[in-house]
């Protein structure tokens, strides 16, 4: 339901408790007659600091979307947008694609947009194969990262995760240490640079790298706002974050 100021879309954001920096990164490519809608998930301990600590924060996460869901459901938002990415990457390209479904039967059948379809459809649309992955995850998260894009066709040449070892200390990185790891990645076997992670604020320090090596580096914020504008017939170009 389009509002007064937002005559375009008002989109539903769903996005942990513990996530500091999507509102601030989606807030600052907002376009005009575009809302953002937050709704929060509950998640009792934000432990990230070993792959089962990772997998019980996941466990939980499932259990409270729902409620995150069905509440911004009630201010008849047009559309979702997940602002965490780790669950959309779980169990390859099949349990992204489930996840979506999921999404629409929890809010009567609104659209998504998940992290994992808006870096598919960045991925087609720099026609690449070879990538290189930053994420501020454990090792069991990676693998699920690089199982997805291997899924979904591409040549996964290097990743590094970060290892953060609390949901709310991954945006703690600095811009610096985003881009020592993105360039621990890049190689000329590598045609793009990509960052899973919303709570790494990466956007705008992977759109510096871009102009400087010379090649796609995408945040996943900003891959997530460009397929929600997007999907949504939403044309506008947001300078200073990238070319797509």
């Amino acid at each position: 339901m389009v509002g007064h100021l937002a005559n375009r879309a008002q989109f539903g954001l769903i996005l942990p408790l513990t996530n500091t920096s999507v509102e601030a990164e989606f807030d600052r490519m907002l376009v005009p007659g575009v809302s953002w809608h937050s709704s929060r998930i509950f998640t009792a301990n934000p432990d990230l600091s070993s792959s089962e600590a990772t997998v019980a924060f996941l466990e939980e996460f499932r259990v409270q979307i729902k409620i995150a869901v069905q509440s911004v459901c009630h201010a008849k938002v047009d559309y979702l947008v997940m602002g965490m990415s780790a669950e959309t990457f779980w169990r390859r390209e099949d349990g992204a694609a489930e996840f979506v479904k999921f999404m629409g039967e929890l809010s009567g059948g609104l659209g998504t947009t998940t992290g994992a379809a808006a870096c598919e459809a960045v991925i087609k649309a720099y026609n690449v194969k070879k990538i290189g992955i930053i994420t501020p995850y454990q090792p069991v998260g990676d693998q699920q990262v690089v199982d997805f894009f291997e899924q979904i066709g591409c040549e996964v040449n290097a990743i590094h995760g970060l290892k953060c070892p609390t949901a709310t200390s991954i945006a703690d990185v600095t811009g610096v240490e985003i881009k020592e790891a993105f360039r621990k990645v890049d190689g000329e076997d590598v045609e793009l640079l990509i960052q899973a992670g919303t709570n790494l604020l990466a956007g705008k320090t992977a759109a510096e790298l871009e102009r400087e090596l010379g090649k796609p580096v995408i945040a996943i914020n900003t891959a997530t706002v460009w397929h929600a504008y997007r999907s949504n017939g939403i044309i506008d170009k947001v300078e200073g974050w990238g070319v797509c």
